[in-house]
């Protein structure tokens, strides 16, 4: 069996994340918790995700009337419905 090169995981994660785009929507999110985090709707480690409840790829904003705080195993559960 031949071997493979082992894998380059910092190039890989320096490429990743130095998009614009990435950048731009971690930012995002970032913000909307950190808001949910001062309304005392979140707290750090609680095992909670903020959620979109229309996707931002399918239209949905980052306002208030479209942001609810549900378990993250939910969230994740739920995917990009």
């Amino acid at each position: 069996m031949p071997r493979k090169e082992p894998r380059d995981y910092q190039a890989e994660n320096r490429q990743y994340h130095s998009k614009p785009a990435v950048k731009e929507r971690r930012a995002m999110r970032n913000n909307v918790r950190r808001e949910a985090l001062r309304e005392g709707k979140v707290r750090k480690g609680d095992g909670t995700h903020i959620d979109h409840i229309k996707p931002l790829t399918k239209g949905g904003s980052n306002g208030k009337s479209n942001i609810r705080v549900v378990k993250a195993k939910t969230n994740l559960k739920k995917g990009n419905r």
